[in-house]
């Protein structure tokens, strides 16, 4: 664990937005909802490149990653998921899984280019899409921890 990971030192994901344990990492809607289902999977502990993952730890990651993937498939039906691993402005391994909607205003922008106004989804829409999410994954989504 490091103390002053963002992450790690539980300021970010926030814990209303949390989908399910998937394993090695755990899967949290993302807190500006404009592109419809992006969920970020954070890894449990504190690693900041993925070779500094044992490759049993890498394998498992990527398939939640898919998993995950998956699942927004079935509840978006997105046109194309993107994926993204960056770790820039955040030193900590994070998958950001983007669903592209039909109604996307940039399909072929990357998400952080695209300008938009920041959509919060309320308390209620954010149950309603966590619990979807939830229903379409076999992970745990009962309590979760974030490991040292």
């Amino acid at each position: 664990m490091d103390v002053t990971c963002t992450i790690c030192s539980g300021q970010w994901p926030h814990d209303d937005y949390w989908i399910a344990d998937c394993g090695t990492s755990l899967a949290y809607l993302f807190d500006d909802q404009f592109f419809p289902g992006w969920t970020v999977l954070v890894l449990k502990r504190h690693a900041t490149e993925i070779f500094q993952l044992s490759a049993d730890e890498r394998s498992r990651l990527i398939e939640e990653v898919s998993a995950v993937a998956q699942a927004l498939m079935d509840v978006f039906r997105p046109v194309k998921i993107n994926y993204e691993l960056l770790g820039n402005q955040l030193p900590h391994i994070h998958w950001h899984v983007i669903p592209r909607l039909t109604n996307d205003p940039a399909p072929r922008d990357p998400v952080w280019t695209v300008e938009h106004k920041r959509q919060t989804l309320t308390p209620t829409d954010l149950a309603e899409r966590v619990a979807l999410l939830q229903s379409r994954l076999c992970f745990k989504s009962q309590g979760h921890h974030r490991s040292e």
